[in-house]
């Protein structure tokens, strides 16, 4: 129902309530009938769907296939090691994913849990899942409004409603009805689930709770939002679904030229068949890519970073927009005097306080008129507790010196509040309103009559405040009897919600690294655009008004030159968020509010403040800073570009040894040698890719991470520098190992046991020469001591298979020191070629 345009009694009506508020037993009817009040949508994600998550991969499924084929010609050793593998795969993602969730929903715990109402007349503090429509919501400074509700009574009622509408400042209540075209954020009336009672008290009935609050409305309809995959998701399932085609074709293709051409029986035909597509798997890439991820997840979570989705560690490393909120993410989201004015002098509460006895009596009355504690109370207020300490005023001290005996409170009709104190009465208010009730004000020269020039120029100090987007109070005291019209005018404070001090170098490290910074905010447009100068974003300004009067192509047209989007709704940052996607941009968003959720949702990748951060957005996010600290966005995408590049090299590493497997196995085929059988491509495989392609994933990033432009989105991982070197170091290797076969064989009409040998662990070696080729390719540092002990383990290993009863299983013969001498020719021999190959990718392919 609509609740603000109905007259109290009408909507009491409505919900068959009173202002007694519901009998218990009418209260649990209610309950039973419309459920608990909670957001049902905001539960996370199912042990089991996490789990079932971890094998939608086409890369899995391409591993399941050869498995079963492998099976299927009694090679049950290969079938059993790659089971092994979707399986450990499978797990780690699990527990990853599983342990993100716990922690969210520990986050949740951080809600109020109780509400205070009337029931049968008497007050009682309930639980919050139990309060139902028609309940009367009894509210003091400090609730939690844990439902939405139609205020019955107001008294000095100021409400933060930031977490819904964006709006920085304490809104207002009354109980006046209002025309129905009111909006959300005007509704002065009403109160809202999430919101919280900064002054005051109230009284309410409630007339939505759970889902069908306005937070409710907007949790629902994420259910409909679709995440889009990130780069790597899109990247792995093209590559994946490459690779299936891919080895169908050639697998089916080799078969029967081997049959009809070579003449190779029907038997040795399959299992050759068997060997290419065993080949062309990179059996350790899930894992490799699973491990990265997670070890960005571990670097993140030490820098108060939480990860909901493996993925999203990547793709923050690719963004090229970001789209930020501003209250509480760019902001402090509290309110501090910035300035002060006495006439006439400006001082900055940035400088040391000066020698000014005006300022003592200025503060004092800031101190003395107000309700609030450095806990409790309206931010504006307890801004003033912080400007008087920054003057060396103690305000307890000062309130004990002062004792409060009368008070007149806010109110919207005078805009002002005064307390009487003994011999004086103090006024704070907004500054006009204040003035006009000022005969005198204070100078340096004393207290002298106020001339309409002095008022002319406090009017001009008040304009310059707001210009700067200063909320502007004024102060004033009197010791008449009669001090509605005999004040004071003392001076007059600016405030603001400043920006964190580490915004401005991390927004300069984003601009720097080609990332652009949208500021979307509930502000209004003067006080967005003077935060956004403040923390170093240049460009135009548009708010809610132009962006409706816009359509889809001229808001494209604007988007390059806008920076600012000032008093913007939920469907202008999804709107905004639509137009830079389908500009081909990588966005990512960051917010705290439920105002956010659908925004966070529908971005590639969804940046939630875990702090002041409501449960809403928590969850429709794909990270969440448990510090509230847009510096940490800062260090998440350099740890996102670092652990690009770790997967950049492993699948440059893995794919050009495959590649090379597959022309070794093919041409050597054609030839009429099975010169690496199945299980020997496999030990390839995982001795190569296993431990030492792991070991990439912990390498540290390289210094110019930050002094990049983001990828091309359309380019891929598999771009054209990766495709080269692939290409060209799979060449390389498969010419060095067919020319190492025909030296080994010495003529033999079939591969020996020796020849076997020497290929196998040819490869081996040939690969971990390689290994540093591709991370001097990419500009990684030398020193990986993980990388270092993983090469040693795995030769260790093939040494095992060489000198040890393991080599029955694989078909091996020892080897003599002059073996070793030839194997060390052909990696000098490879290791040359990978590097001529590297210069090339990276001055003529990368840059063509």
């Amino acid at each position: 129902m609509v609740s603000h345009d109905s007259t109290v009694e009408e909507v009491f009506g409505a919900v068959d309530s009173s202002r007694e508020g519901l009998a218990s037993d009418e209260a649990a009817r209610r309950l039973a009938s419309h459920g608990e009040n909670d957001l049902i949508d905001t539960e996370g994600r199912r042990p089991l769907s996490i789990l079932t998550a971890q094998f939608s991969s086409p890369l899995i499924g391409v591993l399941v296939v050869a498995a079963l084929l492998s099976a299927a010609v009694g090679n049950t050793i290969d079938a059993l090691l790659i089971g092994i593998i979707v399986a450990a795969n499978g797990a780690f993602g699990f527990a990853q994913d599983y342990r993100a969730e716990q922690s969210l929903l520990a986050l949740r715990e951080l809600a109020t849990p109780t509400a205070t109402v009337r029931r049968d007349g008497r007050e009682y503090k309930i639980p919050a899942t139990e309060v139902v429509p028609g309940d009367v919501l009894v509210l003091t400074q400090g609730d939690a409004v844990m439902a939405d509700a139609r205020l019955s009574a107001a008294q000095t009622l100021e409400c933060d409603e930031a977490p819904l509408t964006g709006e920085s400042l304490p809104v207002e209540k009354s109980v006046e009805t209002l025309p129905s075209d009111t909006p959300l954020a005007e509704r002065t009336n009403m109160v809202y689930r999430g919101t919280t009672v900064t002054r005051g008290r109230g009284e309410a009935v409630v007339v939505a709770t759970g889902m069908d609050t306005e937070m409710g409305e907007i949790a629902g309809a994420l259910a409909s939002a679709t995440a889009p995959l990130t780069p790597l998701q899109r990247d792995l399932a093209a590559l994946g679904k490459s690779l299936g085609i891919g080895i169908l074709l050639v697998s089916a293709l080799l078969a029967p030229i081997l049959i009809v051409v070579a003449g190779t029986d029907a038997v040795q035909a399959v299992l050759a068949a068997v060997s290419l597509a065993v080949a062309a798997i990179p059996e350790g890439l899930p894992a490799v890519v699973t491990l990265t991820l997670a070890l960005g997840v571990r670097r993140m979570a030490a820098e108060h970073a939480l990860v909901r989705a493996l993925p999203a560690v990547e793709a923050l490393g690719t963004v090229d927009v970001i789209c930020t909120d501003k209250t509480g993410t760019v902001t402090e989201g509290e309110m501090v005097v910035n300035q002060v004015w006495v006439p006439d002098a400006v001082y900055s509460l940035d400088d040391e306080p000066p020698a000014d006895d005006r300022l003592r009596r200025l503060f004092e009355i800031g101190v003395v008129c107000n309700d609030a504690t450095d806990d409790v109370g309206d931010p504006t207020e307890q801004a003033l507790l912080g400007s008087a300490r920054w003057y060396g005023l103690d305000p307890d001290a000062v309130r004990a010196d002062h004792p409060r005996i009368a008070e007149r409170p806010f109110s919207a009709e005078t805009q002002q509040m005064m307390t009487v104190h003994d011999d004086v009465a103090y006024v704070k208010g907004a500054p006009r309103p204040v003035l006009d009730h000022c005969s005198h004000v204070h100078t340096e020269a004393g207290v002298v009559p106020l001339t309409d020039e002095m008022r002319g120029r406090i009017r001009e100090q008040t304009d310059a405040f707001a210009t700067a987007a200063l909320r502007v109070l004024g102060f004033a005291y009197s010791t008449s009897d009669e001090p509605d019209d005999s004040l004071v005018f003392v001076g007059l404070q600016g405030l603001l919600d400043p920006p964190r001090p580490e915004v401005v170098a991390a927004i300069a490290d984003c601009r720097r690294a080609g990332i652009d910074v949208k500021l979307i905010t509930g502000d209004n447009r003067v006080t967005a655009t003077v935060i956004a100068e403040q923390i170093g974003l240049q460009g135009d300004s548009l708010d809610g008004t132009e962006l409706d009067a816009m359509d889809d192509d001229e808001l494209t047209a604007r988007l390059s030159e806008t920076t600012v989007f000032a008093r913007a709704t939920p469907a202008h940052k999804v709107r905004i968020l639509t137009a830079l996607q389908a500009q081909g941009h990588v966005v990512a968003m960051t917010g705290d509010g439920v105002n956010d959720a659908p925004a966070l949702k529908r971005a590639d990748v969804g940046v939630a403040m875990g702090v002041r951060g409501t449960d809403v957005a928590a969850q429709s996010s794909d990270i969440v800073l448990l510090d509230d600290n847009f510096a940490t966005i800062r260090t998440a995408i350099r740890n996102g570009r670092a652990v690009f590049d770790n997967i950049w090299k492993f699948v440059a590493y893995l794919l050009s040894a495959n590649f090379a497997e597959v022309l070794l196995v093919f041409v050597a085929s054609l030839a009429g040698y099975l010169i690496l059988p199945a299980v020997q491509l496999l030990w390839i495989n995982l001795l190569t890719d296993g431990l030492p392609a792991l070991a990439l994933g912990v390498d540290s990033s390289g210094e110019d991470v930050m002094d990049r432009q983001p990828r091309e989105r359309a380019s891929g991982i598999l771009d054209r520098e990766l495709l080269g070197f692939v290409g060209g170091a799979g060449v390389a290797a498969a010419l060095v190992m067919l020319g190492l076969m025909v030296v080994v064989l010495d003529g033999a009409p079939t591969v020996t046991p020796y020849a076997l040998t020497m290929v196998f662990t040819g490869f081996v070696l040939l690969e971990f020469v390689k290994l540093f080729v591709v991370r001097w390719l990419r500009h990684t540092p030398v020193i990986n001591w993980w990388l270092f002990l993983a090469v040693a383990c795995s030769l260790v290993l093939q040494l095992a298979v060489v000198y040890t009863p393991l080599r029955g299983y694989f078909g091996t013969v020892p080897l003599s020191l002059g073996d070793w001498g030839l194997l060390g020719v052909v990696g000098v021999t490879g290791g040359f070629l990978f590097v001529l190959i590297a210069l090339f990718v990276r001055r003529v392919v990368a840059h063509s």
